[in-house]
């Protein structure tokens, strides 16, 4: 399982939200006020505290809770340059803004003395993208340990298991609201899948440079399989295989699925895999050679 080129080469999004929690997180602790991030009902509505539910969005409360998120919201950039930043933004809205009302929801409904504060961080957007990580990224690898079977996936879920469970009740919640909010994106509530931001709001997060992290390369636009520009078209690809190619069996479509899972092209992918015979190995480095042109 790959998440594709290292870095945050086309996934500016992610880059951003992954750089802003980093900084929250450290900044509130250095000064001592990382157990102040997380918000409650009586925050909120009451003392109309309103920047501790836009700080909530990004900061974590410990330390452990910070490696484990950026772990996983560094993996799911792969969503970013499947779908593009455009529609990846409006994944990233709508999971945070239908998970929080989710979370008020559940306070007002639960009344539970222990979820009187919720912990902090990008818990709706991590575990709204566990629905696409679940239904979409396909086992490359299985394994077995003793009489226990495992995949590659296996060490995704892990870390977002104890994401999940680090702070009990007050990190349950969220991440449930969150599995909840990456479920109705996935059924395509309100038509949200179809919704795209005006474009230079999208560009916006790829002309911040970060002077400590990877550029988005300039000669290479995002890839994707749901209609923006690809990182290398099926043309392109597809005009570095002899034309006799085109006629041979369709590859395997968990092939496809492999390549396509590590941000490649889906048609890119089907030449590459036919031009290799079908070897996943040798169909990643002919699209990687083809990046490099």
């Amino acid at each position: 399982m790959n998440g594709g080129p290292s870095g945050f080469i086309n996934a500016p999004v992610t880059r951003t939200i992954v750089i802003a929690s980093a900084l929250f997180t450290i900044l509130f602790g250095i000064q001592g006020r990382s157990g102040n991030v997380g918000w409650s009902y009586q925050d909120i509505f009451k003392s109309l505290q309103i920047w501790k539910l836009i700080v909530s969005i990004f900061a974590f409360t410990s330390t452990p809770e910070l490696v484990f998120g950026i772990y996983l919201l560094y993996y799911f950039r792969v969503f970013e340059r499947q779908i593009g930043s455009n529609k990846y933004s409006v994944f990233i809205l709508f999971s945070v803004i239908v998970s929080l009302l989710l979370e008020v929801l559940a306070l007002k409904l639960l009344k539970d003395p222990s979820l009187t504060i919720l912990t902090s961080g990008p818990y709706g957007l991590i575990f709204s993208s566990f629905i696409p990580f679940y239904f979409d990224i396909p086992v490359s690898t299985r394994f077995r340990v003793f009489s226990l079977h495992f995949s590659d996936k296996t060490f995704i879920y892990l870390a977002g298991l104890q994401l999940l469970l680090s702070s009990w009740k007050k990190s349950m919640l969220p991440g449930i609201c969150g599995i909840l909010a990456g479920s109705l994106y996935r059924l395509n509530v309100l038509h949200v899948r179809g919704i795209k931001f005006p474009e230079f709001i999208a560009s916006f997060f790829s002309r911040l440079n970060w002077p400590f992290t990877g550029r988005t390369s300039p000669t290479a636009p995002a890839r994707n399989i749901l209609g923006s520009t690809p990182f290398h078209t099926g043309r392109q690809v597809e005009g570095n295989f002899p034309a006799s190619l085109s006629s041979t069996t369709e590859p395997p479509e968990d092939s496809v699925a492999t390549l396509v899972s590590m941000g490649f092209e889906r048609n890119s992918a089907r030449q590459a895999l036919i031009h290799a015979r079908n070897d996943v190995n040798a169909a990643t480095n002919i699209l990687l050679e083809s990046q490099a042109h």
